[in-house]
């Protein structure tokens, strides 16, 4: 059985779609954990509405998606847990590729698959670079390699692994706003490769603020705790191929929001702990010159329409 966890706050207009696309799995042996953090809408009343016994809803205070996906991982009756956003949804065969993934890499405790990229109605293929195997299955065995030159191979909607390595990472890292699951995916993947599938089967609904022509909907976090996490693996993982780099593109990722908040000593601090784990990132050295215009001209540059809409995750 494979244990489905979804966090849920005030996502009443989406949930049962996400719902629907689960119960619509060629893959039946699973339950729905949904951990209502606290919402202050429907959101609890729409999963109500289904009348599946594989359905269970827990309520608590509102802690943040950490605490409640890691409060599904501790209701999770099965030995591996899929992942899914209350605003997102799979194909028909997502839990089906994850068995089969679980079935052909036994040795690898987390499994993933490729996904689409979905706003304004629109649906993309992601980007994926250096992958280290041919044809349509295979196993990640350079994780941050391909991180660090791609859209990210995993997202929370589109990745299982087993309980028992969710609980010897201790679940999603909590008080972090920003980067929270790619710390979690971090260290997943010092610990184990991924099995993967390059097929799709996840639908990734972008939050606006995702895209570079629009103000980010939140600051990051003060003194970069998912930075610090990640130098810190490095430390305990110094041989893990890729990491140098994909440490230079999350402080790249880091320029790119303080940008477009007009934060230019910020911009520039971050684009340069970027270089400094990998000098060869040609797409951070833009990021010494913008902050150096003025604000009108960094707008038209990047296109910005100066809104900041609600984010994907709370």
């Amino acid at each position: 059985m494979i244990s489905v966890v979804i966090p849920l706050y005030n996502k009443e207009r989406q949930i049962a779609r996400t719902l629907q696309s689960v119960l619509r799995q060629t893959y039946q042996d699973f339950e729905i954990i949904v951990v209502d953090d606290g919402s202050t809408d429907a959101s609890a009343a729409e999963v109500d509405g289904f009348d599946d016994p594989r359905i269970r809803l827990v309520n608590q205070k509102n802690a943040g998606v950490s605490a409640a996906r890691n409060r599904g991982i501790e209701e999770a009756r099965g030995r591996h847990i899929a992942f899914l956003d209350a605003d997102d949804e799979w194909d028909e065969r997502c839990l089906e590729t994850f068995d089969y993934l679980i079935r052909k890499y036994p040795d690898c405790n987390a499994r993933g698959t490729n996904y689409y990229l979905c706003h304004d109605g629109k649906k993309e293929h992601t980007i994926l670079r250096k992958m280290p195997f041919a044809g349509d299955i295979g196993v990640l065995t350079n994780y941050f390699e391909i991180a660090a030159c791609s859209h990210p191979p995993i997202n929370a909607s589109s990745i299982c692994v087993d309980k028992a390595l969710m609980q010897e990472i201790g679940g999603f890292p909590l008080g972090i706003r920003s980067g929270e699951d790619l710390l979690t995916w971090a260290r997943i993947a010092v610990r184990t490769n991924f099995a993967y599938s390059l097929e799709p089967h996840a639908f990734y609904n972008m939050g606006a603020g995702y895209i570079m022509t629009n103000t980010p909907p939140r600051r990051q976090d003060e003194g970069d705790p998912v930075g610090k996490a990640l130098k810190q693996l490095f430390k305990e993982y110094p041989d893990t191929l890729g990491y140098k780099s994909y440490l230079s593109r999350w402080h790249k990722m880091r320029a790119s929001v303080a940008l477009r908040y007009f934060n230019r000593v910020e911009t520039l601090k971050e684009t340069f702990k970027s270089l400094e784990y990998d000098f060869l990132k040609i797409e951070s050295y833009p990021f010494l010159i913008l902050p150096l215009l003025p604000r009108f001209i960094i707008k038209k540059i990047l296109g910005m329409n100066g809104l900041r809409p609600h984010n994907k995750i709370e």
